[in-house]
């Protein structure tokens, strides 16, 4: 039988479910009855994610000007849905935290997942587009599929990775030859089992060609050209992905903004980076 992305994702238990406390607050984002209280009962039943939580919430990165003591403060604050994205987020970089250094740098991997979230967040606003906060778990998890095949099938991704680096083949197109399918579809697997909302599942799945992109395509294409500028600002690598001309019609940007992006993406990456990464 032929493997495939949903295949993958089924047969490994700790992926095949949503995280327990996202799946509930999922459920209650729904339920017009549910309350703050509600939710941040719900969040509290996992002291060390509520710790997360307030911990990334007084951060720099959010600036609030006084603390925020309690969960349903914070729900007050920044709002249910940023909260469980914030959970979902959380919960995301620990299902993964156990990819050997062998194989990726898993903390490199957030970086430049964390810097694509920054900037997604930053082009929306460029763009004019409304609820820019939710630009960030797409940006987040845009890449998710990768780390999906690196923790279920590691010799193949080191050939997909081998390939990559010394016969200059661009990811997926090594993984679609060496695997069967890419991250890309790996990851809107993973979304699909989670539950996650359709948004989310369309940019993982098309942004590396937004244009493909039916439902979603403004959110894809911000996705695709904040995916390139990190891969520019960080490694100086403009060869894998061009931008498609489409979604750079689509957003109508002027290049006059994208040094202003860059910098906002590395102002921000270090107040982020050191309390969502730090274990």
């Amino acid at each position: 039988m032929t493997l495939t992305p949903i295949m993958l994702v089924e047969r490994t238990p700790e992926l095949a479910s949503p995280p327990t406390v996202y799946n509930k607050l999922a459920s209650m984002l729904n339920d017009k009855n549910s309350s703050a209280e509600h939710i941040s009962a719900v969040i509290n039943t996992d002291p060390a994610l509520a710790a997360r939580l307030l911990k990334i919430v007084n951060s720099a990165f959010y600036g609030f000007p006084s603390q925020i003591a309690t969960i349903s403060r914070a729900i007050t604050i920044i709002g249910t849905t940023e909260l469980t994205n914030l959970v979902l987020a959380t919960s995301v970089i620990n299902t993964f935290k156990d990819i050997p250094d062998s194989l990726i740098n898993v903390n490199e991997f957030w970086h430049q997942s964390l810097s694509c979230a920054i900037a997604s967040t930053y082009i929306a606003k460029q763009c004019g587009q409304r609820a820019t906060e939710r630009f960030f778990i797409l940006g987040l998890l845009h890449n998710i599929g990768s780390l999906v095949l690196y923790q279920t099938l590691p010799e193949l991704s080191k050939q997909v990775l081998m390939a990559a680096r010394f016969d200059n083949e661009p990811v997926h197109q090594a993984e679609k030859r060496i695997i069967g399918f890419d991250h890309c579809e790996v990851g809107l697997a993973l979304s699909q089992a989670w539950r996650l909302p359709p948004s989310i599942g369309e940019v993982i799945r098309y942004h590396l060609f937004p244009s493909e992109a039916k439902n979603y395509p403004t959110e894809a294409a911000v996705v695709h050209l904040a995916d390139i500028i990190v891969g520019i600002a960080r490694q100086g690598d403009d060869s894998t992905v061009p931008i498609e001309a489409e979604a750079w019609a689509l957003l109508q940007l002027n290049t006059d903004v994208l040094p202003e992006i860059v910098h906002q993406m590395n102002e921000q990456l270090e107040n982020i980076t050191s309390v969502m990464l730090d274990s």
